[in-house]
Formats: C-alpha cells, structure tokens, sequence
C-alpha cells in the first residue's frame, strides 16, 4: 500500500505540469509553438542525475535516507502547486512557466528519493508486482491531475482552484510518507560526494554493453513520446471533441485503462521474463498509435476515441510495467538514487527534447494524419535494439533466463 500511495504522489504533477498545463494554454488561446515549448519544462526529468549523488550521499536528519528526500519535496511541492493557480497563461504564461520548472524540479527531486526506496525496499522476487503497483499509484494520479483536473476546471472550480486543490492532494501524500516502511537491508551511502558521483558510474559502465543499454533506453518508448506529445491539443483541435470529453476519455477513461495495462504487465512479466515482455509489450504500444491515425482521417465519435485512447494506454501501461522493471533490476542498491535517476533521465530524453520540441512542426507540414503514422515507425529502431540486446536483457532476472 505505501507504494501505492508514494507512487500517487510521484505522478500527481507531472500532469500538472505537462498535459492540463497544455490544455489550460489551449484554451486560454496560446500559440501551438509556445504550447509546444512549454513541454521543456519537464527538462528537470532529464537532468535529475546531476543531482541524485547529493540525494544518494546526504539526506536531511529524519525518517531515514530517503523517506526525508520525500518527505521536503511533497511539502513543497504542494506549496508551489497552489501557487500556480494564482497565474494565468493568457496573461502571465511566462511566470507560470518558471513556476512550472520550479514543480518540475521538486517533483524529479521526488522521484529521485522514491525510485530509490522502491528498489531497496522490493526483495528481487516483488520487483514485478512493485514496478506494477508503482505504476498503478502513477496513473491513479495522472487521472486526478489530467482528467478530472480538467472536469472540475472546465465544469466546476476554473483552473485557478484546481490547482490549489491539488496542491492540498500532494500536502495529504506526505503523511503516507510519514508511515512507510524503512527498506529491510539499508545500503551504506557513500562516504563522500565525490564517490558519490564516480563510482554509480563506474560501477555501471563497467558492465557489458552499458551504452546499448543505455540508447535503448532513450528508444524503447519513443514512439509513444512522439504520440503523446500533443495528444491533448490533437483531441481538441485537430479531432474536434469538447475540453470536457478529453478529460472524460482521454485523461480519467484512458489513464484507468493504462492501470489495467500496467496490472496486467506486472502480473504477465512474472510468468513471460523480462525480455519477453519487453519485447511484447513494446509491440503491441507500437501499433496502437495506428488508432490516433483513425481519429484523424475520420469525423468526431465520441466512442471511437475511447475505443482508439483505451487500447492505446492498455498498451503503453503494459510496456511502461515493464520498462520500469528493467529500470529497477538495472540498479545497485547502494547506487540506486543516482543509477535509477540517469536511466530514468534519459527515458525522458525523447519525451522533452525530441517529441515536444519536433512534433509541432512535423504536424504543421505532414498534417495529423501522417504523423500518427511516423510514430509507429519511430518505434521500431528501439525493439531492434531490444532484440539484439536479448542476452543481456535475459541475464537480468531468472524469469527471463527460463523463458529463454
């Protein structure tokens, strides 16, 4: 259940940040090239190993060395949430911007601390329900924070009260926090900040093939990046459907059928391998872009976009179980706060510096048509990879070793 509840206040502002921030600059009238830009405000994701050796070899003097790291962030997170409500993006998109990189920061500095806990407090034998229940906590609040964030602003509260309220949400994840269980076997921080830097990177450059891990990485969901990047404003600009059926079906319908997708791909990975399931599930969130390309070329229906947005995100929550799984089983305990923020950084590279900032222009000269297309293909260099890597990625877990 901490799990759960951690992961809840893990995901809650990524989408405050990222797609109702979009939505919000949508209907607020802001440009298509200033609403794609504002997806690099998410480069804190990216580039939150720089800093993940100071959370691996200090931690402030309470509730251990990650559940403090916790602890500060959510705190704080729900003070500069709320204060984004006080902002508009008509009239203050600029301020609201820095405001938004300042959450994105705390939230990476979140996920830093609680990505960590996770690997140290899963045995190696929970890693698949633990990367499934992560998940399932994720998404659960990426459907509070995208759909009915957009519901309640768009029906009820305006966006100004939604986003203090879920400030208030984050402040409530801090006391689950305060009750979490500290990880059976504690790993030893380094001794100095300078092991701290060096030697998470040595220890995985010394593997085998560790920079083909690593582009693998960067390619395994970047399809999905390139699809999701303006999804939001696709579904309301370019298919024609109301702010509030996208934040019915595709923020609350879509994120619970990712749910579904995730439980699925923790419980499949634990008779399939990891490899299998990677590979699989990497398919299967390939092809369902295909669905996208079907809104585009036909009139608005509201059930076709459920039926296109719930396969799609039963998929992607099947490959992103097992992406983070492989994520986990690639980290040193006592590394795993740096090691688990540089490969979860790079995962990010292609959602924040290719697809935000390309995708606007590939659809202003392909149309939404023909782009939907290029996602799948932009899909494939990464299951080659994946493919050619088979080894490597079977040796990870004995699952995938039997399987083989």
């Amino acid at each position: 259940m901490p799990l759960l509840v951690l992961g809840f206040a893990s995901g809650l502002p990524l989408a405050l940040t990222s797609g109702t921030l979009q939505a919000w600059a949508t209907v607020a009238g802001v440009s298509l090239q200033n609403i794609g830009f504002l997806t690099l405000v998410g480069t804190a994701y990216t580039l939150k190993f720089l800093w993940a050796p100071l959370v691996d070899r200090y931690a402030p003097p309470f509730l251990g060395r990650r559940r403090s790291w916790m602890f500060c962030c959510q705190v704080l997170l729900a003070l500069s949430i709320a204060c984004m409500g006080l902002l508009s993006p008509a009239n203050n998109l600029g301020w609201l911007a820095l405001l938004a990189v300042l959450v994105a920061f705390l939230s990476a500095t979140q996920d830093i601390a609680f990505d960590a806990y996770s690997t140290d407090v899963l045995r190696d034998s929970e890693r698949a329900a633990g990367a499934a229940l992560k998940v399932l906590g994720y998404r659960l609040a990426m459907i509070v924070s995208g759909g009915l964030a957009l519901v309640l602003a768009g029906t009820w509260l305006g966006w100004e009260h939604t986003y203090m309220l879920m400030g208030a949400f984050m402040l409530v994840c801090a006391v689950a926090t305060l009750l979490a269980p500290e990880p059976e076997v504690v790993a030893q921080p380094p001794r100095t900040l300078g092991q701290a830097v060096v030697q998470p990177l040595a220890e995985f450059f010394s593997r085998r093939s560790a920079l083909m891990i690593l582009l693998l990485i960067v390619l395994y969901k970047l399809g999905d990046a390139f699809a999701g990047a303006l999804s939001t404003t696709f579904l309301l600009r370019g298919a024609g459907f109301s702010t509030e059926e996208v934040g019915m079906v595709n923020k609350i319908f879509g994120l619970a059928a990712t749910i579904v997708g995730a439980l699925a791909g923790g419980a499949l990975m634990s008779r399939m391998g990891l490899y299998r399931s990677l590979m699989c599930f990497g398919l299967l969130q390939a092809v369902s872009n295909f669905g996208y390309w079907v809104l585009a070329v036909t009139p608005p229906h509201l059930y076709s976009m459920a039926v296109v947005v719930g396969v799609e995100n039963i998929c992607g929550g099947l490959g992103t179980a097992a992406f983070v799984a492989l994520l986990m089983a690639l980290c040193n305990q006592r590394f795993s706060a740096t090691q688990f923020a540089l490969l979860s950084a790079l995962s990010a590279v292609g959602r924040t510096y290719l697809a935000g900032p390309l995708t606007p222009p590939l659809v202003e000269n392909l149309g939404w048509p023909t782009f939907f297309i290029l996602t799948v293909l932009i899909a494939v260099p990464g299951l080659v990879l994946l493919w050619w890597k088979r080894r490597d990625i079977r040796g990870l877990d004995s699952t995938g070793e039997a399987a083989a």
